[in-house]
This record gives structure tokens, C-alpha cells and sequence, in this order.
């Protein structure tokens, strides 16, 4: 039914696998596969393998003139250890670094069950060359049992999830702390948080940054990289907002009142309007008129209305242990760095930036954040609050459920990068 492949020796020699010396599974995946192929649990193997996306290369210039498809014909490449032609699909943690072609793109265990054909190589190879590698004949009746298995699982990709590159990712210094910063999303949706490389696989993510961000070209992609690294995506009433209470919280040296904040906020509006400006430009003199005032009356209903939306999610944020007892969210540019550091990893996918690129971007990510927060915590509550202000609308919903998951996660798996590395290059850890 499957051979045990070259660890082992000649193919079907009975025994445990032998390894020369010690080997890191690259995570938790591959380390499960090789648990189970040293049992001989086959069962077990295959149940690792269809809650998991399995990877195979294609022609990134096929797939650019084929938008929307994916090579039906699997490629056959001859292995000796089954002395035969073979389909090599790979786990996420076992691709290479990207380069600009060929790419990968993924498919379930379920799909290459259901799409197997007599013309396809007549081996599946997992993971071949590794020590977790195995090989499965791909006939009729074994293509059924593998929808079994796939049947079981209710989802491949394991959502609200911490996941860890062991092997081939970052997990100290700047890099790791700039992929951190993304962590939250990460753990969301099931992706390893310190991972640069193929995301969901080449069209996958060409899709996804379509969908979510319009983004079709590099020039997008750059411009709104560009953006969120500079706090320039979100609403900047909400930064004005949030940055007045800051403020009357320093001048006055406590808490601020509801009422006061909101008392303030249409003072300075109104400041704001007063009369007409003369400007001296090359054209010569230019007079610009000010808002209008049901205009100004109608921001500063806009933003009495935004103050008491935060002041709800906060006072639910301290109630779910997101933000201490007398602590505010300052800022929500982690709303922005925290988007530019998945945006970095986004990119990178779709091969709209080169691996240096997306480094440096993840680089910034973690710089600027840093610069304006003071721990995770302080990051995460603050990243939490822009979500949901662009997305929840007060629901207390699924866009704040699925991130008061993850926060938690992230402070208490002992493995997770907020507990792991200081939020500060040379605080203690």
C-alpha cells in the first residue's frame, strides 16, 4: 500500500526508520508525519496530511496566462525509492525559499483525491528526500480511502492556532519581532507566524489580495505597503480622537471623563473653522473658504458619536482581560504596522516583492511599532480597536471574537513570540 521511501533503505525493508543523526522537523507537522511513519500508523499519517495544504510547483507564467485555473496534470518526477514516476507534493514547512519561478500552489488531501486520474503519475510522493517522507499508490480504491480521511477532518488549516516554524523561520532578532507584529492574524487563520515564504501558495494569495485589497499589480502592492507603514490607511479621525484624549490625559494627569473628551473634541473643532484663509501660492493669491457650518456640525457630531464607540470597546476590552483596570488605547497605528507586516508576507507570495523586500518591510513593521507602543499587550489592544472599528460595528462579533482568541493565545502559548521575545530590542524578556 505505501513504502517507507530511502531513510529505510530499500523500499518496504521492515523496521523503524533510522536516521544518521538527529533531525528537527522543520514543526509540529513533520514531526507528527515521522511519529507515525515510525509506528508504521499509516492511519495516522494520512490524518496529518489531509488536515493540512499540500504543495506542488507549477509554471508561475502558465499560471499567469491561465488566471483563475490550475494545471490539471500532476508532474510526474521519477523517484528510485519506488523505482517509479511520482506526483511530490510537499508540506508547508518543507517548500524552499520563494524565487520568481517556478512558484507553488496548494490543494487538500481531499482534492487530490477527487481529481486523481489514470493519467496522473501513479505515486504520490509526500514530503520526498525527507525523513518524513512517504509514498502512496494512487489507485482507485486508495485514492477512496484518502477522501476517508479527509472526510474526518472539518477544515484543512488549523484557524485560532499558533503555529511555529522551527526550522526556516525566524525566532529571534528584528525580523522575528517585525513578523510578530503580524501575529495576531497569524494565529487567526492558521498560518505560521514567523513564516516569509509561500503563504496558501501562488494563486491563493493573488486571489486573496485581490479580494480583500484590489491589489492586481506591484504598484498597488508598493503604494499600500507604503501606506500602512506610515499609519496612512486608517481613518485619521480616529487618530485625532484618540490622540486629543491622550493629550488632556497628559495636561491633566489622570483619566479623562466621557463628557470632557467630548467637550473638547468640539472645541477644537470649531477652533478649527473660524474664517477664510488668504493663501500666497505661484499663482498668486488664493482664498480658501472653511468648512461650511452644518459641515462643522456635522464632524462634530461624527466624532462625539466615534468617541462613545471607543469608550464601549474599551470598557468590553477591560472586561475580557484585552486592556488593565485605568488603561486607554493611544494610538491605532498598530491597526496599520500590524496589516504592513502580513502585507510584507502578502506580497512576497504573490511575487510582487522579492523576499529582500518583504524582509525590509517586515523590518519597518517591527521599528515603528516599537517606537509607538510600549509591550504586546499595549500593541495588541490597540491593533484590536482598529479592527474593530473599521469591521465590528459594535456587534461584538466575529471580527472581535476571532481576535480576543488570538490575543489570548499569544499570552499564554508558552512557544508564542510575545512571550518568547522582548517587545523592545534590549528590554528582558
Amino acid at each position: 500500500m505505501w513504502k517507507r521511501g530511502a531513510a529505510e533503505g530499500a523500499a518496504g525493508e521492515a523496521g523503524p526508520t533510522r536516521v544518521a543523526e538527529p533531525w528537527q522537523a522543520p514543526s509540529v507537522v513533520e514531526q507528527q508525519l515521522y511519529e507515525a511513519k515510525t509506528r508504521h500508523d499509516w492511519a495516522a499519517y494520512l490524518d496529518v496530511l489531509a488536515g493540512e495544504y499540500l504543495y506542488r510547483l507549477a509554471s508561475r507564467p502558465w499560471l499567469d496566462a491561465n488566471p483563475g485555473r490550475i494545471p490539471a496534470r500532476l508532474q510526474p518526477v521519477w523517484r528510485p525509492e519506488v523505482q517509479g514516476w511520482c506526483a511530490a507534493v510537499y508540506t508547508e514547512a518543507m517548500l524552499p525559499a520563494p524565487i520568481d519561478d517556478p512558484v507553488f500552489i496548494s490543494e487538500s488531501l481531499d482534492a487530490y483525491a477527487r481529481s486523481w486520474s489514470p493519467q496522473d503519475p501513479p505515486w504520490l510522493a509526500v514530503n520526498p528526500g525527507s525523513p518524513c517522507e512517504a509514498y502512496f499508490p494512487a489507485s482507485q480504491s486508495l485514492c477512496a480511502l484518502w477522501q476517508q480521511h479527509a472526510d474526518r477532518v472539518d477544515h484543512v488549516c488549523q484557524h485560532g492556532t499558533l503555529r511555529t516554524l522551527w526550522v526556516g523561520g525566524p525566532r529571534t532578532g528584528p525580523v522575528a519581532r517585525g513578523l510578530a507584529c503580524g501575529a495576531l492574524l497569524c494565529v487567526n487563520n492558521g498560518h505560521y507566524w514567523n513564516s516569509l515564504g509561500h503563504g496558501h501558495g501562488y494563486n491563493d494569495e493573488r486571489r486573496a489580495l485581490d479580494r480583500w485589497w484590489g491589489v492586481t499589480t506591484r504598484e498597488k502592492w508598493q503604494q499600500y505597503q507604503e501606506e500602512l507603514l506610515t499609519n496612512e490607511m486608517s481613518s485619521p479621525v480616529w487618530e485625532f480622537a484618540l490622540g486629543l484624549r491622550h493629550s488632556l490625559a497628559q495636561d491633566f494627569g489622570g483619566q479623562v471623563e466621557t463628557a470632557h473628551w467630548r467637550q473638547a473634541a468640539e472645541r477644537v473643532l470649531r477652533k478649527r473653522v473660524a474664517t477664510a484663509t488668504i493663501e500666497l501660492t505661484p499663482d498668486g493669491v488664493t482664498r480658501t473658504e472653511g468648512p461650511s457650518e452644518e459641515e462643522v456640525e456635522w464632524q462634530i457630531d461624527g466624532v462625539k458619536r466615534l468617541i462613545g464607540r471607543i469608550t464601549r470597546y474599551e470598557a468590553r476590552f477591560r472586561a475580557d482581560g484585552l486592556l488593565p483596570e485605568g488603561r486607554f488605547v493611544r494610538s491605532v497605528a498598530a491597526w496599520d504596522y500590524g496589516r504592513a507586516s502580513n502585507m510584507a508576507r502578502f506580497g512576497l507570495g504573490a511575487r510582487f516583492c522579492s523576499l529582500e523586500e518583504a524582509e525590509a518591510a517586515v523590518l519597518r513593521a517591527g521599528r515603528v511599532s516599537t517606537v509607538s507602543y510600549r509591550s504586546w499587550e499595549d500593541f495588541s489592544a490597540a491593533y484590536i480597536l482598529g479592527r474593530c472599528l473599521h469591521f465590528d460595528e459594535e456587534e461584538f462579533g466575529s471580527w472581535y471574537e476571532e481576535m480576543l482568541t488570538a490575543h489570548r493565545v499569544l499570552t499564554t502559548d508558552p512557544e508564542s513570540p510575545w512571550l518568547t521575545l522582548p517587545f523592545r530590542a534590549g528590554d528582558s524578556g
